[in-house]
């Protein structure tokens, strides 16, 4: 048998393939995507069939060939991109590179779900074809994206900035943000009060009961003045014991994480954003180098919409609880989970690949990271194959009087079951965490003592804005975008700045809600969150080979060119007539304006250009604008005598004359912390490079090349003396000093 040929994506999974399958193999990597559409035309022939014009990608043309190359001396080219949609994509460009006419060699599909020994051996021994139904399926989402981001992203550009984009489903997340945003600012709070009495029975603890029911009706309080009257009351009457109930409760385990869970618990536990923690994924799935095993792959493929499980981890995972754990938190048989409806169930859940490595043993070969990830995930896993937990919940209620009753309940944890491993950050948040204050042992009849009778004030609250973690729970429910999609649609969002964060809870931006509007207006269906929804049935069943590629896009399109049209003429002219607002100009009288420029949206004199005027703006209670000020400097401008203002430029904030640019004046923003460099004199200013990143450089720059890219710490270096400290991330992440003479550093 001669020699094959296998093709992966990452250089880090061909190494740790090419060391399980030996000398007879030779493993090459294409390093993502090798072809894809032009970057900067549409690229599909809509009339030929909406056939894609692919091409190689700039860069990738020495990949192709050397994978040409490898494979001219084999029989056999095993491709084994990632088992999902983008990875079919991959193995059928590759293998259009490699199509000999018939002269080639032979190319097989293998799907590599864990980067392990026995994972890769089993992949290999079962190869398969490509596939060309999900193929089909990804060109459909592909075509669907194209379209709609190269038909309305230009029109965006015309009626409101250049440099915006519009997506098919991240158009549809920021809809969903902005309908929040609305909710909230659209909220009256109302005032409640609750009645609470603190009782003491014959024997220990004390516990609290609750107003429920005032003369056979559920207890409204509104005001102070409904509740102070009822609390005197019962501060004059004696509480009673009318009935106890007690239950035992079970509470199950959760399953075995799915991509979606995985996003949410990791934001949950560890405020890791989605596209952070599928980094992490990627690289436990592809390998890391444990000592003496060599690199291996420490979870299964962490794309997925399935909750199935393999028989043989099932049983390793039985195997460690019974180990760890003791019989008593083992099931008769092991636990089987449901899936969702719309659930492919192509891969297994997210676990570990082997059930034995626990954190522990693999915590001296993961970075910080890593190893949280791991453990979430290894936790989660055992966690499922657990008998639940066991509580003996008891309600109690209690009498006052002829008019009052009050109820309380508690739990006790009677058997800890899986919460042994994990517990659910999201339960915990939502306060079910099925612990209570427990209750003392209560008859019917028995006179209580009463501690304490309090009346509290309360307010409704508006809905919550969406975190990522609930955000991806929502995109979830409504059937938008898939697994593999969440990581990309919340990073777009943020980086064209359609949402911020405020204190980790998305908001939207200006810029969010005029688009959002005017996409709602021109082009209903792309931000119809059940359209959406449709839309990715449909791509699953192209998948599945219930419907065609071809009907599914020319359905759309015919839909599409129509709201197309009537855009060009109707669309809302942002740039001509920008947002109004109730602000006046502070220096000549006119009306303020909302703008949107490429640093986002500020306030503007409609007086232009007479009159120059812009500020920024935040939006206050009730989405009213409030105008931000700037700030004095103590600095003047030596051409008109003026006292500088700090502006927000392309590379950051800087310090111009009122008049700016009619004055060209401008200076950087002053830190206040001089340069490291010894000798130097001059101080550091924070910029921004080309891509965004801060910087900080020495004022003097043309005489001095310091520069920092760590953020400052205040704190005076104990080596040399250095005024400040940096911060340094990725692996060796800690503070040093950025003195260039000085070596200190802390981890």
């Amino acid at each position: 048998m001669g020699k094959a040929l296998v093709v992966v994506e990452s250089p880090s999974k061909a190494r740790t393939i090419k060391r399980y399958l030996g000398k007879g193999f030779e493993v090459k990597a294409t390093v993502g995507h090798v072809k894809d559409l032009p970057p900067r035309e549409i690229g599909i022939d809509v009339d030929g069939g909406f056939e894609l014009k692919y091409q190689v990608i700039r860069g990738k043309g020495k990949v192709i060939q050397g994978i040409r190359e490898a494979a001219a001396g084999c029989e056999r080219v095993f491709i084994g991109s990632d088992p999902d949609r983008e990875g079919e994509a991959i193995a059928w460009h590759v293998a259009q590179e490699l199509d000999g006419g018939g002269e080639g060699p032979e190319i097989f599909r293998v799907l590599f779900h864990e980067i392990t020994r026995r994972g890769v051996e089993q992949a290999m021994r079962e190869p398969g074809r490509l596939n060309q139904a999900r193929y089909e399926s990804q060109q459909a989402r592909r075509a669907l994206d194209r379209l709609v981001g190269y038909e309305i992203s230009p029109l965006l550009w015309k009626k409101v900035r250049r440099g915006l984009s519009a997506g098919r489903v991240q158009s549809v997340a920021v809809r969903l943000v902005v309908d929040r945003e609305r909710e909230v600012q659209a909220f009256c709070s109302q005032e409640y009060w609750t009645v609470k009495a603190r009782l003491a029975a014959a024997e220990p603890p004390e516990f609290e009961a609750q107003l429920v029911e005032v003369d056979g009706k559920k207890a409204e309080l509104r005001c102070e003045a409904d509740a102070m009257p009822v609390v005197e009351a019962l501060r004059g009457l004696e509480v009673r014991v009318e009935g106890v109930a007690s239950r035992t409760r079970a509470r199950h385990a959760p399953p075995p994480f799915i991509t979606s869970r995985l996003q949410q618990e990791a934001n949950r536990f560890y405020r890791f954003s989605a596209k952070r923690t599928m980094a992490l994924a990627q690289q436990l799935y592809e390998g890391i180098d444990v000592g003496v095993e060599g690199p291996t792959g420490l979870i299964t493929y962490m794309r997925t919409d399935s909750t199935r499980v393999a028989a043989e981890a099932l049983e390793e995972a039985r195997a460690v609880i019974r180990s760890s754990y003791g019989e008593g938190y083992l099931p008769e048989r092991p636990n089987v989970y449901r899936n969702s409806k719309t659930a492919q169930d192509a891969h297994e859940a997210i676990r570990p690949t082997h059930a034995d490595w626990t954190p522990e043993k693999v915590r001296a070969f993961l970075d910080p990271d890593q190893l949280k990830l791991y453990t979430l995930i290894w936790r989660r896993f055992i966690a499922s194959q657990m008998n639940p937990a066991i509580y003996d919940v008891t309600t109690a209620d209690f009498v006052a009087g002829a008019r009052f009753r009050l109820r309380a309940s508690g739990s006790i944890q009677r058997f800890s079951g899986y919460r042994e491993v994990y517990l659910e950050r999201d339960r915990e948040e939502e306060g079910g965490g099925g612990e209570g204050e427990p209750l003392p042992p209560l008859v019917d009849g028995q006179l209580l003592r009463r501690v304490a009778v309090e009346g509290i004030q309360a307010f409704t609250q508006p809905p919550p804005r969406f975190t990522e973690a609930t955000l991806i729970k929502m995109l979830e429910e409504k059937g938008i975008g898939r697994p593999s999609t969440y990581a990309m649609i919340l990073s777009t969002i943020q980086e064209r700045k359609y949402v911020d964060r405020d204190q980790g809870r998305f908001v939207p931006t200006e810029l969010g809600v005029a688009v959002t509007d005017i996409l709602a207006e021109s082009f209903p269906d792309i931000v119809d969150v059940r359209f959406t929804a449709r839309m990715e049935e449909d791509l699953d069943r192209v998948e599945e080979g219930g419907l065609q590629r071809l009907d599914l896009l020319q359905g759309f399109w015919g839909g599409f060119t129509a709201s197309l049209d009537r855009a060009r003429t109707s669309m809302k002219d942002l740039k001509r007539a920008p947002l109004p607002t109730e602000e006046v100009c502070d220096r000549c009288g006119s009306p303020m304006v909302i703008k949107f420029g490429r640093n986002g949206e500020f306030l503007a004199c409609s007086n232009f250009p007479e009159c120059r005027n812009t500020m920024n703006f935040k939006r206050g209670e009730g989405g009213r604008i409030e105008p931000v000020r700037r700030a004095s400097t103590g600095l003047t401008c030596p051409t008109h005598g003026k006292e500088l203002v700090q502006r927000s430029g392309r590379f950051g904030p800087f310090l111009a004359c009122p008049d700016y640019p009619a004055c060209t004046y401008t200076a950087p923003v002053p830190t206040g912390l001089p340069c490291p460099r010894p000798g130097c004199g001059g101080e550091l200013v924070e910029r921004k490079s080309k891509k965004g990143r801060s910087f900080f450089r020495c004022s003097r720059a043309t005489e001095c090349e310091f520069v920092m890219f760590g953020q400052p710490v205040l704190r005076a270096c104990p080596r040399c003396g250095n005024a400040f400290l940096q911060e340094t991330r990725g692996r060796s992440r800690g503070v040093s000093c950025p003195n260039p003479s000085c070596d200190h550093r802390e981890t």
